[in-house]
């Protein structure tokens, strides 16, 4: 019989190293294998060695230091497949070691850029079977290494009202099924004294949500690692994609939460679409040296915040894959956003919400945003949202460049206390002696950062940082800088130290009077990637001749049926030849666009072409196309195929459109076809 339950672990004289060697999941009871299920309640101490088989003791050793669950599984059967949820890990500094399983390589990593060893013992529930979590942690400082583990969600529960699914939660023991009753301004926020978090837990070279042959899992994981109540938690060097949710999420407390070297690609595929999303308790937390690429919505997203978190050295790149969000998305007052490389995002750089912590009326203030690289952005580098725009897509997207505020009341009706945006003396600065001769006026008493800019927009993305200077009692500013060249642009941001960083400036391009015509080229758009493998040594190639044209057919609409967004098995042989292409042409990257016919209403119909696309999104990821290269749009009913309404006329606007960019090198030939084409009966629609 299986122990439904578990009791937090008793003290033991001797803490227990217990070797693993059966993937099987099931009875507790004496046979020749021991299973991780068995490993977890010796180590508990819900289950007393003497009732072990002779062969089962043979895997047990008495440890020196911390108890330890070790894998010595058949090379063949690496895989766990759980019938049920693992009992809670429960003995402090617990270590369960995925890397002690035999060929476990840890110079053998599938990405170049961040080491992240491949995992070979995988955990996962069995075929047919529902599991919430795969570990969940409710003791101090356990540690779990170099695992892979995906599955884990819920098909019935909501996560806003229960304590969700996810690979890995972090929690005291026995969380209450409501959340709701945790969060402010109830008087037992965050939980009661008996309720301790855990501390020190570490989460290191894992693959979550992934297998480890690198593929999309036909069951996706609801989050990676919830941090639901805890301290000090380490989650480093983990790779972390294909989540319904969010890769990292924080919920009630994770004061001093550490997230650094993750891989964090392609998560958010169908719920809550942050890849790192932090609310409750946060203080002192760090997201440091992640690649964040590649996901549904924003890179960072903190929602109703206490405290603050520190976002440095990150590159943040091709998110908003599916919902447009800022790059960073910050609520609460004093979080710092610097040294990151933020490119490529449908929405903001950096936006920060004009509400004070917990949604209360008052400025976010004094959030620190500089030294960032910045390009490729639908929106401004840095946007201060201001109270005056109050839906949620503004406060996601942001709103766009503020006027100058001088009123008594800018303090609290802008973010970051409406620092004005600096402004250059002239729309054009000279170029003498090869100094680009600066000045304007920001906010006095402030620090006024001067960028490089991308492009030849008014707000371009804020390239590269230049230089800092320092405004004098009445805000001027001025210097000449070097290194720059005629046609080039700049901009600025100022930050003041009580309220924080502004919006860039107005830009200002370089001239020179001696000068004919010497603006730059443009740099072209190298295409996108998240992550890819180590090179071996490569021998010095030799020049290739220009290869010719390559012509190629491809079909570019798929079909749905009347209200339906599943992918038919026609429509499946359309997309399989479309992931073939894409798969050749690695450089090739897509929009896709979800359509419905006129019937139904403008918003039901947006929301049912967003849900076309994503299963046309989801479907190319199963196939091994990578989440950065495709980007989900909705028109709903507003481009139709045809202006006839019969029922073949309908069925042809019932369609998910591919639209091909970046084919350098290629003519491709879009085919039409129907074969797909499902028409419904008459009196049908949508």
């Amino acid at each position: 019989m299986i122990v439904p339950k578990v009791a937090i672990a008793q003290s033991s004289p001797t803490a227990l190293r217990v070797i693993v060697n059966s993937n099987q999941d099931g009875q507790i009871q004496p046979d020749d294998k021991l299973t991780l299920r068995e490993a977890i309640a010796l180590v508990n101490g819900n289950l007393p060695v003497e009732k072990l088989s002779t062969q089962e003791k043979a895997q047990i050793q008495p440890s020196n230091d911390n108890a330890r669950i070790e894998f010595n599984l058949p090379p063949n059967q690496t895989t766990i497949q759980l019938q049920q949820e693992l009992p809670p890990l429960a003995t402090p500094k617990l270590i369960i070691d995925g890397t002690s399983q035999p060929s476990y390589d840890v110079s053998r990593s599938a990405t170049a850029e961040i080491a992240i060893p491949q995992p070979i013992v995988t955990i996962t529930p069995a075929a047919n079977q529902e599991i919430l979590r795969g570990f969940t942690i409710v003791a101090d400082n356990v540690q779990i290494h170099g695992l892979s583990i995906y599955g884990f969600r819920s098909l019935n529960q909501g996560a806003t009202l229960t304590t969700p699914p996810a690979d890995i939660f972090i929690s005291h023991r026995l969380p209450p099924p409501n959340t709701q009753q945790q969060q402010p301004p109830n008087s037992n926020f965050p939980f009661g004294d008996k309720d301790i978090p855990p501390k020190g837990v570490v989460i290191e070279n894992n693959w979550l949500g992934i297998t480890p042959d690198e593929k999309m899992p036909e069951n996706t994981s609801a989050f990676g690692v919830y941090v639901f109540n805890s301290t000090g938690t380490t989650i480093r060097r983990n790779r972390i994609s294909y989540h319904e949710g969010s890769a990292i999420i924080t919920s009630v407390r994770a004061e001093n939460t550490l997230m650094t070297e993750n891989i964090i690609v392609g998560n958010g595929i169908a719920g809550m679409p942050d890849a790192v999303r932090l609310e409750g308790v946060i203080a002192n937390s760090q997201l440091q040296g992640n690649l964040i690429c590649g996901n549904d919505g924003a890179g960072v997203y903190l929602f109703k915040p206490t405290g603050n978190v520190k976002i440095h050295n990150n590159r943040i790149t091709f998110n908003g894959r599916r919902l447009r969000r800022a790059a960073v998305y910050l609520m609460g007052n004093a979080n710092q956003v610097s040294d990151n490389e933020i490119r490529h995002q449908t929405g903001p750089g950096v936006a920060v919400t004009a509400f004070g912590t917990h949604g209360s009326f008052g400025s976010a203030i004094a959030n620190i945003i500089q030294n960032n690289k910045f390009s490729d952005l639908e929106g401004l580098s840095i946007d201060l949202n201001t109270q005056q725009q109050l839906n949620i897509s503004d406060f996601q997207r942001g709103d766009g460049p503020n006027p100058k505020r001088n009123s008594p009341n800018r303090r609290l009706e802008t973010a970051n206390g409406a620092v004005n945006a600096p402004e250059f003396a002239s729309s054009q600065l000279l170029l003498v002696n090869g100094q680009a001769l600066i000045s304007g006026q920001a906010d006095p008493g402030t620090q006024v950062q001067i960028y490089r800019v991308q492009g030849n927009e008014n707000y371009g993305p804020l390239s590269e940082p230049l230089t800092t200077l320092t405004t004098d009692e009445k805000g001027n500013f001025s210097s000449s800088l070097a290194g720059l060249r005629s046609g080039e642009r700049i901009s600025a941001i100022t930050t003041h130290p009580k309220y924080g960083t502004s919006e860039p400036a107005y830009n200002a391009i370089i001239t020179d009077p001696s000068a004919q015509n010497n603006s730059p080229s443009p740099t072209p758009t190298p295409p996108p990637k998240c992550v890819s493998a180590p090179l071996p040594p490569q021998p010095t190639p030799q020049p290739e001749p220009k290869p010719e044209p390559i012509r190629l057919k491809v079909p570019r609409i798929i079909h749905f049926a009347l209200d339906k967004d599943f992918i038919s098995q026609e429509s499946s042989t359309v997309l399989n030849q479309i992931a073939q292409v894409l798969q050749q042409y690695p450089f090739i990257v897509i929009e896709i666009e979800g359509h419905t016919d006129i019937r139904a209403s403008d918003a039901y119909n947006l929301d049912l072409g967003k849900r076309r696309a994503i299963s046309a999104r989801n479907y190319l990821l199963k196939q091994g196309i990578a989440a950065e290269r495709m980007t989900i749009r909705s028109f709903g009913e507003k481009q139709r195929r045809t202006s006839g309404n019969t029922v073949i006329d309908t069925a042809r606007d019932r369609r998910v459109e591919i639209i091909f960019k970046d084919t350098r090198g290629l003519e491709i030939i879009l085919e039409e076809q129907e074969k797909d084409l499902q028409i419904e009966a008459i009196g049908g629609g949508r």
